[in-house]
Order: C-alpha cells, then sequence, then structure tokens
C-alpha cells in the first residue's frame, strides 16, 4: 500500500513523476529503489529500463504484466531460446511495446546473461560491483542524476559482454530502481528505503545476496 499522512502528519514528498498516476505512486511507495540482487529479477528490471528509453515510465508500468506474460516471467533460460516464431509473437502482441530493436536486444540480454551466468560474474554480481562509494543526496529534482561515472563504466563493460540497449542514462535508471544508488530527494519518505544508504549518500550497509 501507499504511505499516505494521516490527520496532523506531514504529506508524503515523492518524486514529480511519481504523482501524476495512482500506478506510479504506488511503483515508488514499494518499489523503486528497494534492492534487487537476483539475475532473474535484475534481467527483468533491465528489460523494463530498456523499453523505456524514450517512452514515459508509466507506459512501461500498465504493460508490466503483459510483458511478464510474454517473456515467460523474464526467465533468461527460456528468453535466451527465442527464435523467429517467437520474435514474431513478440511483434505481433498488442500488449508489449512493439519496437523490433528493443524486442530483439531483450532477447540477446537474455543470452548475454547466460554467458555471464556460465563465464562469472552472474548479471546481478556485475551490476552490484559498481555500486560507488557514496549515493546522490539530492535536495531537489534538479539535483537528482541522470547518469554517473559508475553507470557510464558499467554500460561499457555491459556492451563489451553483448548486452545492448544500455546506455549510461538507462544504466543508471537500472542502479537508482534497484537500490545500487539512492535516488530519493533527501525530504522523502522513501529516502533509505534499501537499507543500504544514510540521508547523506554514505553507505549504511552492503547488500544481502
Amino acid at each position: 500500500m501507499t504511505s499516505a499522512a494521516r490527520p496532523g502528519e506531514a504529506k508524503p514528498v515523492r518524486a514529480a513523476w511519481a504523482t501524476s498516476d495512482p500506478l506510479l505512486t504506488e511503483y515508488y511507495d514499494t518499489e523503486w529503489g528497494v534492492p534487487v540482487t537476483d539475475d532473474r529479477g535484475v534481467y527483468e528490471r533491465l528489460v523494463l529500463e530498456c523499453f523505456q528509453s524514450g517512452l514515459s515510465w508509466l507506459v512501461v508500468l500498465r504493460k508490466r504484466e503483459a510483458f511478464r506474460a510474454a517473456f515467460d516471467g523474464f526467465d533468461p533460460e527460456r528468453v535466451a531460446g527465442y527464435g523467429e516464431r517467437e520474435l514474431a509473437r513478440l511483434l505481433a502482441d498488442p500488449g508489449l511495446i512493439r519496437n523490433r530493436r528493443k524486442i530483439e536486444a531483450a532477447i540477446a540480454n537474455a543470452r548475454s546473461t547466460l554467458r555471464l551466468r556460465d563465464e562469472g560474474p552472474g548479471l546481478a554480481e556485475l551490476v552490484w560491483s559498481y555500486m560507488p562509494e557514496r549515493s546522490p543526496a539530492p535536495a531537489n529534482e534538479g539535483e537528482v542524476p541522470s547518469s554517473s561515472p559508475e553507470s557510464a563504466e558499467l554500460a561499457r563493460e555491459l556492451k563489451r559482454r553483448g548486452f545492448s540497449f544500455v546506455g549510461p542514462t538507462t544504466v543508471y535508471a537500472l542502479m537508482a530502481a534497484i537500490g545500487i544508488v539512492d535516488a530519493h530527494l533527501v525530504t522523502s519518505h522513501r529516502r533509505g528505503c534499501s537499507g543500504l544508504w544514510n540521508a547523506d549518500g554514505t553507505r549504511a550497509a552492503r547488500p544481502a545476496r
């Protein structure tokens, strides 16, 4: 459930993007910034962030369950085995964002995820290895970064490992979504929700795996 102010309490502070639709508010209040440390979960978030590129996050959230059904629950092993038949099915699915390049990238990225697992490290371990020493501590919307040196480095490494649609901005959005950085405003009721960061951006803990 979303956090709401009780009589006499201050109204919860949220990012501006999280206030325009109840679905966005729910996602912000329950999921955004909460650690995801398994390969399947990180693969799902990476796919969704890739599809979001150039679009509203609300569009992706509204189609999320359709994506889960169409991509076999974002199981990298199953998606990696997709061929022309599955590609045609996905391109014809009205519940999805039917962008051929992004769909092909999702399939290719599943294969890259399996290679990472076999060669080491796994996708989750690789992504979390770019957790910075300090997280941003934005006081206002204008101070929220869209990329970072770590996201640029991780984007380069993911591309080297065969991933696509993984520019620094997309990768930073992934890092914020799964708690690698805390992009909540310092006044937000969700600041520190990962348990990994203090309000001032210093580390509080390391992720459990």
